[in-house]
């Protein structure tokens, strides 16, 4: 008989110590058995996170350990924490050691998981302003993690999933008025590739059903209303059905996201940001994860950011973070039984 190969840890990064991640974190660990959470180990300040458990009254026993194999040793008796760094807990009060502490903690979550020490890596909510402020030249942690991966930018792909809703954004942080002249046919279908393979690979799901929106209203109602439906999302919609994908669209936005629309597909392709977050926000707020598609490891994250405002406050809730933890090993498990 061989002998029972161990289960690695997820890394979890601490994100701002400033913000809900750290009490976040503490919340999840405090809460893994009841929410059948896989081991974890958290990459951060041994000393916030200590503060943050105590300052949120969570009575938890947090050890600093050395690997991730020491973590999932102890995970079941105290929260692990693989230390980067010390500073003081001041939730609400951002600040440049701060943003260092939380690039530490990304760069040897990235690191671990890169290099199959983690199964899979979940990220603490940043501040990317803080990060700049410091010499962090990437956009977001997402493209951070994709550089880090030699994965280029535009193959790294946003999809927010919750119960309820997949919404995966062709053009994501631009302004409005410039989403008509980034989207071209074969970024809408290359993004939509890389989606319905993570799908395949990642969440088991043999042949995706992917609906596709329009831009604009009505779907451009054949040019009366934009020709951009017409002229660009109908042909990459066309190209992804002649390569075996179950694609439909493009489709009037206005009625994809209702019950019984989304019983028919496994994927929404938006046009732009807005497009995709209201309908999933609105469905998922608590529960809703951020997944990174076509890397080479699992990168999940919770879909918000520090929320500076509440942190320290007891008001935060876990629930993203839960499930973002509970994704990522979800699809970890997945990529290792295809």
């Amino acid at each position: 008989m061989e002998p029972v190969k161990p289960v690695l840890p997820l890394a979890l990064s601490m994100g701002d110590p400033a913000g809900v991640g750290p009490e976040l974190a503490v919340m999840a660990w405090a809460q893994a058995r009841d929410t059948a959470l896989p081991p974890f180990v958290i990459i951060g300040s041994h000393a916030i996170i200590a503060a943050a458990a105590r300052h949120r009254g969570i009575t938890a026993r947090v050890v600093a350990v050395e690997s991730p194999a020491q973590a999932a040793d102890v995970f079941a008796t105290a929260l692990p924490v693989i230390d980067v760094g010390t500073g003081n807990y001041t939730p609400g009060q951002p600040d440049d050691a701060g943003a260092a502490l939380a690039l530490a903690s990304l760069t040897l979550a990235t690191e671990l998981t890169r290099h199959g020490a983690t199964r899979a890596l979940i990220t603490g909510p940043i501040a990317k302003s803080r990060l700049a402020r410091i010499g962090f030249n990437h956009p977001g942690q997402t493209e951070f993690v994709a550089a880090a991966c030699a994965v280029a930018p535009h193959d790294a792909v946003m999809m927010l999933a919750g119960p309820h809703l997949r919404v995966v954004p062709i053009t994501v942080h631009v302004p409005l008025s410039d989403v008509p002249h980034l989207l071209t046919t074969s970024l809408i279908a290359s993004r939509t590739d890389i989606a319905a393979t993570a799908l395949t690979r990642d969440f088991g799901i043999a042949a995706p059903r992917i609906a596709v929106a329009g831009v604009n209203p009505h779907a451009g109602e054949d040019g009366r209303m934009g020709h951009e439906d017409r002229d660009v999302i109908a042909p990459a919609v066309a190209r992804l059905r002649a390569a075996g994908f179950a694609a439909v669209g493009p489709l009037p936005a206005d009625t994809m996201f209702h019950a019984a629309a989304r019983a028919t597909y496994d994927v929404a392709i938006c046009m732009y940001h807005d497009q995709a977050l209201i309908p999933i926000k609105v469905l998922d707020f608590d529960d809703g994860v951020n997944v990174t598609l076509g890397l080479p490891i699992v990168r999940t994250s919770p879909d918000h950011g520090t929320a500076f405002g509440i942190a320290g406050t007891g008001t935060a809730r876990a629930g993203a973070t839960i499930a973002a933890i509970r994704m990522a090993g979800q699809c970890a498990d997945q990529r290792e039984h295809v």
